[in-house]
């Protein structure tokens, strides 16, 4: 639109102080309103300012008229904000027609008061002393004037013990006590600048309590009394406690038991001691020192503060809370049939007992006896508990017969009244008879008053003597009249033996069944008697028992000769007897008229048989048939002929299957010879072969044993006198050595165990003997001696060293025979002379006796350089 002048009294500076209130009046000015317009003009607006701020507005103040006045947001401030303000204010009329025109506002500098800062300037500042802490700056006022000038501090009421100094710091003047002092202090702190303004805030000073006091208690009683058996819970003392630094208020204290205690705990925060654990005054410890000391302790924090102890006593009270017991409660007792009456059983008091302390608690009787066989037993006194019998008891009476276990029970019963409600919950006020039950158990052990007696004085068995080992043969019985009945043993004590067997029949010990062990043997003994004892193992009695044996055909037909081998010629005639042979047997249990032969095998062509065939006990061989080896009929010229000799001649044809029939068995070699072509009156012959048979008894069995244990001792006896054989021939001969060494005489040693070795007799001194007036030689170590031969020189003893030696090729430890040497390492080798060869001849003969083992020592004396002379000759004693 077009620009009019429509603001008048713009543009203009103007000026407002600060910290002016919102809606104060900065400048008014006026619109001027076109005469085209008809609805006048709009109201002005600041459309911007510099620096941009929204501190003031327009409104208006009268017709066209309007004024710029201050928002109050934010507070003009001098000190803080700019100090000029441009408004631009923009105003447009109805007909478009538009003013802008600029209102320079400038602040003013006013004298402000003194504020707050920090917390004050934003609430009521409250403070806590600990009390006990010395004078000292307890709070520092930050305050400031809005024109930087110095400000003045004070407090009031002036009768605290605070001061505030001119820097603002708030002191206090002495140490405080809570106990003593106001809990709380209100001062009225003002600042003042010099102008005389001034502002005040009030700070709140309070004192903090601390623990500086112990509590104490307020309970006086120390000792308690209470029964035992509480229920846990049970209230057993209230103890309750002060704590000075909580005087006005109720103080928060906290309780424990110091005391290792199992019976008793404490309520921590009331105080109240009651029953945790099971107090049973009858058990230990509590059964010798009834009473209980608990230190009970209160502090005034649950860790680190302030504490007090003290020392309380609780006795325990005994109440009748056990019945009586026995241990064991059951009892089982033996008693011997036929006990006199009056006869003492069992004593009931030594194991039953009231465990309760108290005297008057621990009484106790015995009553009630009853029971299956009751009347048979009473108790002498309901004290003592002695059970005696009233009566004797016989088992075999039949009033008790089959009654061996007496059945009892005994009532034990408190004297006091009884209080077991605690200790067992079943019991009531309705049970007080309740009491303790015994069982009593009586065995009556029966007595051995009967002999056993045999249902027969005597027993027959017949036997068969063919009936099998292990057969039995028969029963004896045997009872006795005691009750229960006894158990019966039997065994054979007498008869029964045999030549060949100690025992031939054997008794079950239980049930008296007879059995053979050895086969029975009727051509031997007939018949057994023997002696069978039955026992119950007290009382024994006697029956006989006879065995019959019952001859059986069990013996075979035993014929001589058993083998028999002759020749005959092949032109013997019919129905001779071959040779003269005949065979003559015989049978143990059979008729010599039993006997019946015949040839089973080798007969062929039935040239030969026996005469007679049956019913004799000998029989002779006869050819029956001519031979006949022209034709061919016969091929063979040696007959094998077995021969069945049978006992069963005598029998019928229908008891041969039925009886036992035994065969014996001959053997037969028969060689015929045939013709000769040149006839030759030769006298017949025959060779008789006689097989003869070593039999020993199978009872002998320990002849063969015995000889062959003979044997291997009398073998080992050999070997080790072979062995000492040997070893003396190896310690008296040793091995020869070189072909001119001369015999020495050796005197052998042991070193170890495992080293034999020599060594040559060295004769290093000579003397006279005074008898005889000869010279002889003698060794200066062992005392040697010998008869000086009159050309020989004296042998010097080497001085020798016997030292440990290398393992040689065998592994065994060897010494070595040193001599000390005479050459010094830096001398050169020397030759041996002449002298020296013959001297050093002896010895090294004598080292060449004992092997590689010998001592050599010219030898090494020459070869050695560096080393003594040494020689590796075994060890030994001169």
């Amino acid at each position: 639109g077009r620009r009019s002048q429509l603001l008048k009294g713009l543009p203009a500076t103007t000026t407002v102080e600060e910290n002016a209130a919102a809606g104060v009046s900065v400048y008014t000015f006026n619109v001027t309103v076109s005469p085209l317009s008809s609805e006048g003009v709009a109201i002005p607006t600041i459309v911007n300012s510099n620096p941009l701020t929204k501190a003031f507005d327009i409104e208006p103040k009268g017709d066209l008229e309007y004024r710029v006045v201050t928002t109050g947001n934010p507070v003009l401030d001098y000190e803080t904000m700019p100090k000029s303000f441009d408004l631009q204010i923009f105003v447009e009329d109805t007909t478009g027609r538009t003013d802008l025109n600029i209102l320079t506002v400038q602040v003013t500098d006013k004298n402000e008061r003194p504020v707050f800062r920090g917390n004050m300037a934003i609430q009521t500042v409250a403070i806590y002393v600990l009390e006990g802490t010395p004078p000292e700056c307890i709070y520092q006022v930050d305050a400031a004037d809005p024109e930087n000038a110095e400000l003045n501090y004070s407090l009031l009421p002036a009768p605290v013990p605070f001061l505030v100094l001119e820097s603002g710091a708030i002191f206090s003047t002495k140490e405080l006590d809570y106990e003593k002092d106001p809990h709380c202090y209100f001062l009225n702190i003002t600042v003042t600048d010099p102008d005389g303004l001034s502002s005040s805030k009030t700070v709140t000073i309070n004192i903090i309590n601390i623990n500086d006091e112990r509590p104490y208690f307020t309970t006086k009683q120390r000792v308690y009394r209470i029964p035992e058996e509480q229920s846990p819970g049970t209230v057993v003392a209230n103890i309750t406690a002060k704590d000075p630094d909580d005087e006005n208020s109720s103080s928060r204290l906290f309780y424990s038991i110091q005391s290792s205690d199992q019976y008793f705990s404490i309520n921590p925060s009331t105080g109240v001691l009651h029953v945790t654990g099971r107090i049973d005054r009858d058990a230990f410890p509590l059964r010798l020192h009834p009473n209980i000391s608990v230190i009970v302790r209160v502090e005034d924090s649950p860790s680190g503060g302030h504490a007090r102890e003290m020392e309380i006593t609780i006795i325990i009270d005994d109440i009748n809370d056990n019945p009586p017991g026995c241990n064991p409660s059951t009892f089982r007792k033996e008693a011997n049939e036929n006990m006199t009456a009056g006869t003492f059983l069992l004593g009931l008091r030594n194991y039953c007992k009231d465990i309760d302390v108290d005297p008057s608690n621990n009484r106790f009787n015995f009553t009630g006896l009853s029971g299956f066989g009751s009347n048979n037993f009473a108790l002498e006194s309901t004290v003592s508990g002695r059970l005696v019998m009233t009566e004797s008891i016989d088992l075999e009476n039949p009033a008790n017969l089959g009654i061996e276990v007496y059945s009892l029970t005994v009532r034990v019963q408190d004297i006091a009244c009884p209080n077991y409600s605690s200790k067992y919950p079943f019991y009531t006020s309705f049970h007080i008879l309740l009491c303790y039950i015994i069982y009593i158990y009586i065995r009556i052990k029966p007595v051995n008053e009967f002999f056993p007696v045999f249902s027969n004085l005597s027993y027959e068995f017949n036997v068969p003597e063919i009936t099998k080992v292990g057969s039995s043969i028969g029963r004896v019985n045997a009872r006795d009249k005691d009750w229960p009945s006894s158990v019966i043993t039997y065994s054979i004590v007498a008869g029964g033996g045999s030549r060949d067997y100690t025992n031939i029949f054997w008794i079950s010990p239980t049930k008296g069944d007879v059995k053979i062990l050895a086969r029975l043997d009727y051509e031997t003994t007939q018949k057994h008697i023997l002696t069978v004892w039955a026992s119950d193992q007290e009382k024994t009695a006697t029956a006989s028992v006879t065995v019959n044996v019952l001859e059986v055909n069990d013996e075979e037909p035993v014929c001589s000769p058993n083998f028999y081998s002759f020749q005959i010629p092949v032109s013997l005639a019919v129905g001779t007897n071959i040779n003269g042979f005949r065979i003559e047997c015989q049978d143990r249990d059979s008729d010599p008229r039993s006997f019946r032969y015949f040839i089973n095998e080798g007969n062929v062509n039935n040239h030969f048989t026996f005469s007679p065939s049956a019913g004799s006990n000998t029989s002779r061989l006869i050819l029956a048939s001519r031979f006949d080896y022209d034709s061919g009929l016969d091929t063979n010229w040696i007959y094998r002929l077995r021969v069945y000799i049978t006992d069963d001649n005598l029998l019928s044809a229908r008891d041969k299957a039925t009886y036992l029939i035994k065969t014996g068995t001959v053997t037969l070699s028969i060689r015929v010879i045939p013709n000769p072509t040149t006839v030759i009156a030769t006298t017949p012959g025959f060779t008789v072969v006689t097989k003869r048979e070593n039999l020993y008894s199978e009872s002998a069995w320990y002849v063969p044993f015995v000889i062959t244990l003979g044997s291997l001792l009398l073998l080992g006896l050999l070997g080790y006198l072979g062995f000492l054989l040997a070893t003396w021939v190896h310690i008296r001969c040793p091995p020869a050595g070189k072909a001119d060494s001369a015999p020495l005489i050796h005197f052998t040693f042991c070193l170890s165990s495992q080293t034999m070795t020599k060594l040559n007799t060295v004769f290093d001194g000579e003397a006279r003997d005074p008898v005889t007036g000869k010279m002889y030689e003698f060794n200066t170590r062992s005392g040697a001696r010998r008869w000086k031969k009159s050309n020989e020189p004296l042998q010097l003893e080497p001085a020798v060293q016997v030292t440990p030696s290398a393992t040689d090729d065998s592994g065994q430890g060897t010494d070595r025979v040193e001599a000390p040497s005479q050459k010094k390492p830096s001398e050169k080798r020397k030759e041996p002379t002449a002298e020296t060869k013959a001297a050093a001849k002896p010895l090294a003969g004598q080292s060449e006796t004992s092997g590689q083992d010998g001592l050599r020592l010219q030898k090494q004396k020459e070869e050695s350089e560096d080393r003594g002379l040494s020689s590796s000759a075994p060890q030994g004693r001169y």
